[in-house]
């Protein structure tokens, strides 16, 4: 299995993914790979962390885990972030980069 630039393996069920985001957006979608990191717009505006919760629920949607396996790992005020993603199952990698 070959992850996406963005994507490093901590241990046996952990990934780290770099994230930029656009809160704000129109919609929340996928924008493709952005300075080393996946650029994703997000609907929700970036007050009262809401940006971030809608952050999670997205890639929880995209990678077809619970929203609970995801957790923000840096970034909580700042566009770039790292976020942890824990899951023992082959999670679905190609989901982040085909669709936009």
């Amino acid at each position: 299995m070959t992850l996406p630039e963005y994507v490093t393996r901590v241990d046996a069920t952990t990934y780290r993914i770099r994230v930029w985001i656009q809160p704000g957006a129109k919609k929340s979608q996928l924008a493709g790979p952005y300075q080393g990191s996946l650029k994703i717009r997000i609907q929700a505006p970036p007050v009262e962390n809401k940006a971030n919760r809608e952050l999670i629920g997205f890639l929880a949607r995209m990678l077809g885990v619970k929203p609970n396996r995801i957790s923000l790992e840096s970034g909580k005020t700042v566009r770039k972030k790292t976020i942890l993603v824990h899951n023992a199952e082959p999670l679905a990698w190609k989901r982040l980069e085909g669709e936009r």
